[in-house]
């Protein structure tokens, strides 16, 4: 009896965790806000970009300009881009100087730039860091593989 309460705690703890890693992958479609997949993909500035279906990449690719500033996120938001320096200024960053946009934490390099980016909202906010622009002054890249 003893080992079929083993063999069922562990069972119940690998299916928590197959559950917890299938929770990981979070992301939207950066075409139709749609929940994105992580198998419907295009190369994008050295990362990967995510999407719902076959048609939102097509889309994507026929207009990049028009969805950059949510690629740019998602490159973010999944860990594939790193920051580098203030998205405003193209400052030094201070990791005391920090905002959540889009579910990325961004820091800033001063108290105003921080606070420019804290008062605008919603859609504005995440122009504000992740437009094309903003998103070259803050050095957001993705690093490359090492050579072996």
């Amino acid at each position: 009896m003893k080992r079929f309460a083993a063999v069922a705690c562990l069972l119940l703890f690998a299916g928590l965790v197959v559950a917890a890693d299938a929770k990981k992958f979070d992301q939207k479609c950066v075409v139709s806000d749609g929940p994105a997949k992580e198998d419907k993909t295009v190369d994008y500035k050295g990362g990967k970009v995510f999407f719902c279906c076959e048609n939102c990449p097509k889309a994507f690719e026929k207009d990049v300009k028009k969805f950059a500033t949510k690629a740019n996120l998602q490159l973010a938001a999944t860990g594939q881009a790193k920051q580098a320096k203030c998205p405003i200024s193209g400052g030094k960053l201070n990791p005391e100087k920090t905002v959540k946009i889009g579910g990325v934490d961004v820091q800033f390099c001063c108290e105003n730039c921080q606070g420019k980016a804290a008062k605008a909202e919603g859609d504005a906010q995440v122009e504000l860091v992740f437009s094309d622009a903003a998103y070259e002054k803050a050095g957001f890249a993705v690093p490359k593989p090492e050579k072996k």
